[in-house]
């Protein structure tokens, strides 16, 4: 077994003893998804969006994942509020914005959260690419239309600016602190079939967050994770559909030999 993937273990320790509570205010779609994702693991997810009480919910959170998926002004509200206090507190938080690019709305709002400070910015690399401002044509809603290859060096830039690691998803995921460069080569083409998948990834990094100081390390074991599961998921499912219910048991029946197919480098 490699150091990498001995570390990423190790990893899935700290949250299965840990049961860190992440705090989500993600979209409509993929609630039931990413709850279940992170209870598979071994953490323990809390949907709170009332902008009346995520200032509150977000002290006794370990960590913080905010989604744009389905925007509506409260939960804009909501977001704000909740990230702003989150760095009060020095508590690690994930932006995920989903469709940057695709309207002015999703792009103003992404803007704007980044502002706020992330520690780490997941998404695809045509939302990397609207973000960074290289090129906020290619988005179309929240599918990418170009390789993850593409936004390594705006995923950079990015990371400079807002002082936060980035991480690009694709066939290879990469995350960069502005500095550094990891690649995580795990996952399966059927994965991108499942809606919600990418909003998984970055509500793992969020678990990850709470048992790493490191959140280089923390994003790029959260996702050699959910690649090697989809990767076990994928070998026994006939179609999407049982994927995404083989997912789930892949992510709860995650062991140290299973880890041993984690390409990280």
């Amino acid at each position: 077994m490699g150091n990498h993937a001995r570390a990423v273990w190790e990893s899935v320790q700290k949250v299965r003893t840990g049961q860190p509570l992440v705090h989500n205010i993600t979209n409509y779609v993929v609630m039931n998804t990413t709850a279940n994702a992170l209870l598979a693991l071994g953490a323990a997810p809390a949907m709170v969006h009332a902008a009346e009480e995520v200032e509150e919910f977000v002290a006794i959170a370990a960590s913080l994942v905010i989604n744009i998926g389905t925007l509506s002004a409260p939960w804009i509200t909501a977001m704000r509020l909740c990230a702003t206090r989150a760095n009060e507190l020095d508590k690690p938080w994930v932006l995920d914005p989903v469709g940057v690019g695709a309207t002015p709305l999703r792009t103003r709002v992404s803007d704007q959260l980044a502002q706020i400070g992330p520690t780490v910015i997941r998404a695809n690399a045509s939302e990397v690419l609207a973000l960074a401002a290289v090129s906020s044509k290619h988005t179309r809603g929240v599918d990418s239309t170009d390789p993850s290859q593409a936004a390594i060096e705006p995923a950079r830039q990015l990371a400079q600016t807002y002082k936060c690691v980035v991480v690009v998803s694709g066939a290879v995921d990469y995350v960069t602190d502005g500095d550094k460069l990891l690649a995580v080569r795990n996952g399966h083409p059927m994965m991108p079939r499942v809606t919600g998948l990418g909003c998984t990834a970055s509500a793992l990094v969020g678990a990850f967050l709470a048992v790493e100081p490191d959140p280089l390390v923390a994003s790029a074991h959260a996702m050699a994770v959910i690649g090697v599961a989809g990767e076990i998921a994928a070998a026994r499912s006939a179609g999407p559909g049982s994927l995404q219910m083989n997912l789930l048991d892949a992510l709860y029946q995650l062991d140290e030999a299973a880890l041993a197919r984690v390409r990280l480098t």
